[in-house]
């Protein structure tokens, strides 16, 4: 298992590296649109849509339209829906339980998460757009948090966060993210190389207040996200949202976290 792991991170590596490295906008919307329509067809599978490969075709052409329209569309307005569902409707879920799988409530949930992942990706090529460095700055928040929680669960964890959802996670892991992301994301303003990253341009632009408010909220985004999809999962009896990337899950279980984040960041980003 471990060495199928290793090997899927090496392959995405190698194919996401040189996109990364050559910041050709063209090569990175190509990428972006493979792994938007997998976790658009793994969205359709979770919700028990019919057609789903019909669906992730009509969502990608959508995506494939707005990334070379991108400022004809008002950007603000779309990240702006996409965390509003998150605050409103999504993630109340985690709290009563989501409708049956069938119903027309779990269908109109079906779009608005549908459109949450079609923002986040959206939000990934704004960002790709300033630069491949600032883009990694922001997906960072959510690695380190994830990582920060999985050590600090390990070593402290005795109060489950949610233990109907995802019984590995603990509050104290939760908190032991938290903590790292602060301290790396204020690394960053005193690293010279690092200074076109998304958290310290936040810290130089808003101040010690909204950037710890900032890092607190994006932080508890990643962790709803993540716990969001444990839930779709848990409801129709899936381990992972499929096998495309053999020793890790689908596409869905590696961004989940990042699905409520990017978009949540990129509001902070347009908000001068």
């Amino acid at each position: 298992m471990l060495k199928t792991r290793v090997a899927t991170a090496l392959v995405l590596l190698a194919i996401l590296l040189p996109v990364l490295y050559s910041a050709s906008f063209i090569a990175f919307s190509v990428l972006a649109l493979v792994f938007f329509a997998a976790a658009i067809w793994e969205c359709q599978r979770l919700f028990a849509k019919p057609a789903p490969l019909v669906m992730a075709a009509i969502w990608t052409g959508m995506l494939g339209y707005f990334y070379f329209h991108l400022e004809s569309f008002s950007q603000l307005l779309l990240f702006a829906f996409a965390t509003a569902f998150w605050i409103f409707r999504l993630l109340p879920t985690l709290a009563r339980g989501l409708p049956d799988v069938r119903g027309f409530t779990s269908g109109l949930m079906s779009a608005l998460y549908g459109i949450s992942i079609f923002a986040c990706f959206v939000a990934i090529a704004v960002f790709f757009k300033y630069s491949p460095m600032y883009l990694f700055s922001v997906m960072a928040i959510v690695w380190i948090a994830d990582i920060g929680a999985y050590f600090s669960g390990k070593a402290l964890g005795k109060h489950k966060l949610a233990p109907t959802i995802s019984p590995g996670k603990s509050w104290e892991g939760a908190i032991g993210g938290w903590v790292c992301v602060l301290a790396l994301a204020t690394a960053t303003a005193f690293i010279p190389s690092l200074e076109n990253t998304f958290t310290a341009h936040l810290l130089a632009r808003k101040g010690w207040l909204i950037f710890v408010l900032a890092m607190t909220v994006l932080t508890a985004a990643s962790v709803v996200g993540d716990l969001f999809e444990s839930s779709l999962k848990r409801r129709v009896g899936m381990k992972d949202s499929s096998n495309l990337l053999p020793g890790h899950g689908g596409v869905l279980d590696r961004i989940d976290a990042l699905i409520p984040v990017l978009p949540l960041a990129a509001l902070l980003d347009l908000w001068r």
